[in-house]
């Protein structure tokens, strides 16, 4: 069954046995390695990502296209002109793309052969404000650096970018320095920098990357546990405390809560997990209400999200103060902040006062989205403070549709004159199976 998972068939003999004892021992545990990273990151499954201003749309097939905001040639098509509608990247042509990651004003594509592409700003770094980035790329190019690992997953954080290699390293790349991510860097470096500590010889099945902290959601024979580094604010590591971390360090919350955790989702200063028994869990700020408690207050640990007792969940994803939750069934739920119209709900008010900017402190079924007789199987929102949000609903069949800001193109439809934003899903022209 291994020799049928892509990211395993290229491997050496002895690639292979370091893979196994990485994983226990057995080759029934690296499928398990193997098929929960491909769950949790619909690695060679189609794909679309909202990031600040601009998005990224990938197929089935492994071809990609990018619209919305370009001004440092973040869409990868030789210039930086804004595009409205979705453009395929023809120079990208014989790759197949298989996942991507988006920052402010820069794009990260992984190709079936572990090779990392990146354009826009030329820096790792966040670069929404600051010098770095100065040089602007703005066709697709290797980088030279990351030649030597097999990338299969990137994250993009503000101030740095971590990269998750096939044999289940933690790479972290730029503000390393003071010791923030357990290694001394100067903050423009540009090499890849193993993340020590903990999780050295514990594989990674998926990395995820907030406001200046990064989550790994590492594999073990005896189940999926959770560990985060960086900064504490919030609460967001999830320790019971506001205290930074220079290292990995095992959130014990979910032993207590006898919760097994499948998929992780790091939001701007809040963070969530889906168990395998379909529960959701939420820590960090809670402004808005973007952990679903009914409330604004922080958690410092993780905390079952009550009111979707009712729900399986399959997949969650994280913005800034903004939450969405997919079910078994292919229903969204969404919470938090709805500025920008990004949770999709009351799209033209409802007549008693109600608007599609309000906040939700609850998990709300998103019913704009369950009247397209859809299933759902993935959400993607941006996930920046300095951006209109705007959010991606991709369903089974591989239609787009998408809602929220729209001011740059980066919906990828056309919105009529002086409109800049979205409040019900519209279908992008644009076919991802």
């Amino acid at each position: 069954m291994c020799q049928k998972r892509a990211i395993f068939r290229p491997m050496k003999a002895s690639e292979r046995q370091e893979l196994k004892e990485r994983c226990g021992g057995s080759w029934k545990l690296v499928l398990s390695f193997l098929l929960a990273g491909e769950a949790c990151c619909r690695r060679e499954k189609s794909q679309a990502i909202a990031g600040p201003g601009h998005s990224i749309a990938v197929t089935s097939k492994g071809a990609v296209y990018t619209f919305g905001s370009n001004s440092s040639g973040q869409l990868g098509h030789g210039n930086t002109e804004e595009e409205s509608r979705p453009r395929l990247i023809r120079s990208l042509q014989g790759i197949r793309i298989i996942q991507a990651a988006a920052g402010a004003g820069r794009t990260m594509l992984i190709s079936d052969a572990g090779q990392v592409y990146t354009f826009g700003k030329d820096s790792f770094g966040e670069a929404e404000y600051g010098a770095q980035g100065s040089e602007l790329v703005t066709t697709p190019q290797l980088v030279e650096s990351l030649k030597g690992i097999f990338v299969v997953q990137a994250a993009i954080g503000n101030f740095f970018t971590a990269i998750l290699s096939r044999e289940g390293r933690v790479y972290t790349i730029s503000w390393g320095n003071d010791g923030k991510l357990g290694h001394h860097t100067e903050p423009n470096d540009l090499e890849p920098r193993p993340l020590l500590g903990a999780l050295e010889n514990v594989p990674v099945v998926q990395i995820a990357a907030g406001y200046c902290y990064l989550l790994a959601l590492a594999f073990k024979p005896t189940g999926m546990s959770v560990y985060s580094v960086g900064c504490g604010l919030g609460g967001k590591l999830g320790h019971g405390s506001r205290t930074d971390e220079k290292h990995p360090r095992l959130i014990e919350q979910f032993q207590h809560l006898n919760l097994h955790p499948m998929v992780v989702a790091a939001g701007a200063w809040h963070a969530a997990v889906v168990g395998r028994d379909g529960r959701v869990c939420t820590w960090g700020w809670g402004r808005y209400g973007c952990l679903g408690h009914g409330n604004e207050d922080c958690e410092s640990v993780p905390k079952v999200v009550e009111s979707l007792s009712n729900v399986k969940a399959i997949h969650v994803a994280t913005g800034d103060y903004t939450t969405f939750v997919v079910s078994d069934v292919g229903d969204v739920y969404s919470f938090g902040c709805g500025e920008s119209a990004s949770l999709g709900h009351n799209p033209a008010g409802d007549g008693q006062g109600n608007n599609r900017h309000a906040n939700v402190l609850s998990p709300a079924l998103v019913t704009s989205l369950k009247q397209v007789n859809e299933r759902f199987v993935q959400i993607s929102l941006t996930n920046s403070i300095y951006w209109n949000a705007h959010t991606f609903a991709l369903t089974e069949s591989g239609k787009l549709y998408a809602f929220g800001a729209g001011d740059k193109g980066q919906l990828g439809i056309e919105l009529p004159a002086n409109q800049t934003e979205r409040g019900s899903p519209e279908r992008v022209d644009l076919d991802l199976s």
